[in-house]
């Protein structure tokens, strides 16, 4: 492996987008046929981790691009009156969270990034106890705040009575309010936590979300995205299908010019585990598993930390395990890992292919 500095994050993001693998393995089968006429894509070692393309694996992306965009609604529900009425809202969220007026797991911040969660929350990254694919788990009941009255009102209502959802649908919102610079890493929303459709809208600026990318640090740095798509201040955002449970999702850092909150609705799927649901009544404090690793520090968020170098918690996880092997590095979880309903174990005991992605 070339000592471009990155190494042991290539090791340990490896395969940030699985579906590419999947893509090139058919690719693969397809050209030992005898053929020999196909050429493989190339990964190139280099700082700029640039790709070389053919053209069928150009082909190949744009078949992706098209899953990913077909799966995808998006409407215009909300004026711009009405979305500065629920930034008004979101505000007040801020202060409330500001002030310690929220349960303990209502809000988590996080550099550039905070979310505060609603009606559902649940546990991932740093916050497990015991990491690997699917080992997100809902707060027990009453664990954080119940949906404010103004998202029904606000966002909730008129999404019902437009059509996009059905009346009933939502248990869980969370608003994720960034500052310049914030990103969310490639990831998938919960498969055995969350319902599907995924619901966002957007609010105070414009911005992107991209799919099918790779991360890397120090200084970050986002691979080319399968397919882009614009997101307006105002705008409803629904995930589905393909491009929900088959591909990651990601919001970059120079996606987010000015300060960017995002509003997401999500029903919790009935049969989603709970903290309490996996410990009997009758076990002893003894029996027991340790208390959940407390939340990241109270920070306010600092707009000048977009123009300096990140540290996010991938980099700072490496450096409090610096006798790991890699190996075993690359098998920490961080929030989740990509992954499938169907056949998940014996797609991973096939492909070997863990993707790693924080903090959703």
């Amino acid at each position: 492996m070339a000592a471009s500095g990155y190494s042991d994050l290539r090791e340990k993001l490896k395969s940030m987008t699985p579906h590419r693998d999947e893509y090139k393995n058919k690719y693969v089968h397809r050209t030992s046929n005898g053929s020999g006429k196909g050429r493989k894509r190339k990964y190139r070692e280099s700082d700029d981790e640039e790709y070389e393309h053919s053209d069928d694996s150009a082909e190949l992306r744009e078949q992706e691009a098209h899953r990913v965009r077909s799966s995808i609604q998006q409407k215009s529900i909300f004026t711009p009156e009405e979305c500065t009425l629920i930034e008004e809202k979101i505000d007040q969220v801020v202060a409330q969270g500001e002030a310690g007026l929220y349960r303990e797991h209502t809000v988590d911040r996080a550099p550039l990034r905070n979310k505060y969660f609603f009606g559902e929350g649940y546990t991932y990254g740093a916050q497990l106890e015991k990491r690997g694919p699917g080992q997100e788990r809902l707060y027990r009941k009453g664990e954080v705040d119940e949906i404010p009255s103004w998202v029904y009102e606000l966002v909730i209502n008129p999404l019902v009575s437009n059509g996009v959802i059905p009346e009933g649908f939502v248990n869980s919102a969370v608003i994720n309010d960034y500052q310049p610079g914030g990103c969310i890493v490639s990831h998938v929303d919960p498969l055995h936590i969350f319902a599907r459709p995924i619901v966002s809208v957007s609010f105070f600026s414009d911005s992107a979300l991209c799919f099918g990318c790779r991360f890397q640090f120090k200084p970050i740095r986002v691979s080319e995205p399968v397919f882009v798509l614009p997101v307006r201040r105002g705008s409803v955002t629904l995930l589905s299908g393909y491009a929900a449970d088959d591909i990651t999702h990601c919001i970059r850092p120079q996606d987010i010019k000015e300060r960017r909150a995002v509003i997401i609705l999500r029903k919790t799927r009935p049969d989603a585990p709970r903290l309490d649901s996996l410990i009997p009544l009758s076990a002893s404090p003894a029996e027991r598993p340790a208390p959940l690793k407390a939340k990241r520090s109270h920070r306010k968020a600092d707009p000048d930390a977009a123009h300096r170098p990140r540290v996010l918690e991938m980099d700072k996880e490496e450096n409090r395990h610096p006798s790991l092997s890699r190996h075993h590095r690359h098998s920490i979880s961080s929030e989740n890992y990509w992954r499938r309903d169907r056949g998940h174990d014996k797609h991973r005991e096939t492909s070997g292919r863990k993707v790693k992605m924080r903090r959703h």
